[in-house]
């Protein structure tokens, strides 16, 4: 399934948040993902604090663990979302 996370970093933690993550390698930040959470794309607007990722998840127990890790310097959101084939099909099921 995919998840697209959305976020705002809390203002008095923005700097400690962005130094936490760059300082991170690719294997800490795979081990605090876990085997089952998968970055298919992720973007940050460094000045305005806010971002999105698109997670591929196994379950929703996977994201969370990984959102949890985080939401301490953020807000976090969550949505499962589609892309257009997926959408394509749900639409064509409901047509009567």
């Amino acid at each position: 399934m995919k998840v697209m996370i959305t976020w705002k970093l809390h203002p008095a933690t923005r700097h400690e948040t962005l130094a936490k993550f760059t300082a991170m390698t690719p294997e800490q930040e795979a081990e605090l993902m876990g085997p089952d959470v998968r970055i298919i794309g992720r973007w940050h607007d460094l000045i305005g604090g806010t971002g999105v990722s698109l997670l591929e998840v196994a379950n929703a127990e996977a994201v969370s663990r990984y959102s949890v890790a985080w939401n301490r310097t953020m807000d976090l959101q969550q949505a499962i979302v589609l892309d257009d084939e997926e959408t394509r099909a749900v639409g064509r099921s409901h047509q009567g």
